[in-house]
């Protein structure tokens, strides 16, 4: 018989009553035949346990962090391929489908699927004009349908890094030589009204880590800033039609830029001071 391989959705939440019940739902909507769902909550005190319970098929409390439950939620897995989303991510009802028939053609060990930004306010459509920019440049996008024995081999997601371990991930794949597939599917990222000091404190956060990244993945981060200016490029109409969101959109990228470099500075100044003390 002609078997279809499962496929484990993992989903790392926190306190996500916004979100998440419209993000399972998408999950085990799914039209793959065989769709596994693995959530592990980091503690959750707004009702998001709750949901949670009523639609996973494995459900777990652990921290401290994304990266540290998502390598649990691997490791919990059945499935022989992993694909992660966030609790603030739907998945139209195909798209696993979709994913596992370009993977299985391709022999592929890893399938890139980019997201559209929905959500209200000013600075939600800065984002969302930004990222439809990116939807065709894997550089700037994360394989997101991995096979699970390359995760379970290679040690998953740094957890050392918040943010930014997909990055690593896509890098380390790279290099690995890795066979990876896209596909224009959308995943729906739902990121509600965002604020720019949200938003920037969400990078200086994320910096906090790229020390290591640098260190592991020489040029990495230049070649990714480098795609994302050369996408901006060829949609430039695009930018153009929308000249106040796309001034919001320089801005919020130079905010974030900033923010990045503040926050790596920071944490290599604390990383320094961890290992002096260990010494």
């Amino acid at each position: 018989m002609d078997t279809k391989p499962t496929v484990s959705v993992v989903v790392p939440v926190k306190d996500s009553i916004r979100t998440i019940e419209a993000c399972l739902r998408s999950i085990r909507a799914q039209t793959w035949p065989d769709v596994e769902l693995v959530v592990i909550d980091n503690f959750s005190t707004d009702g998001t346990w709750d949901v949670v319970q009523r639609y996973a098929h494995h459900a777990e409390q652990a921290g401290p962090e994304r990266s540290a439950q998502r390598n649990l939620a691997v490791e919990r897995a059945k499935g022989a391929w992993v694909l992660w989303i966030d609790a603030d991510m739907e998945l139209p009802p195909s798209i696993v489908e979709r994913a596992m028939e370009v993977a299985l053609d391709e022999e592929a060990d890893g399938v890139f699927i980019p997201e559209v930004t929905v959500g209200d306010g000013y600075w939600t459509a800065c984002r969302a004009l930004e990222r439809s920019c990116c939807v065709e440049e894997v550089l700037v996008q994360s394989p997101r349908l991995v096979r699970r024995d390359y995760l379970r081999r290679t040690g998953g997601f740094l957890e050392s890094l918040s943010g930014t371990e997909d990055a690593e991930l896509r890098s380390r794949m790279i290099a690995d030589g890795c066979s990876l597939a896209w596909i224009p599917d959308l995943i729906v990222h739902d990121e509600g009204r965002m604020s720019l000091r949200f938003i920037l404190e969400k990078r200086y956060y994320y910096g906090r880590g790229l020390k290591r990244y640098k260190a592991q993945h020489p040029g990495a981060l230049s070649g990714q800033a480098g795609a994302a200016v050369g996408a901006y490029r060829r949609h430039w109409r695009r930018l153009a039609a929308q000249p106040l969101v796309s001034a919001g959109a320089v801005l919020m990228r130079g905010g974030e830029f900033a923010a990045y470099g503040i926050g790596a500075a920071v944490g290599a100044l604390e990383r320094d001071a961890q290992d002096a003390a260990l010494s």
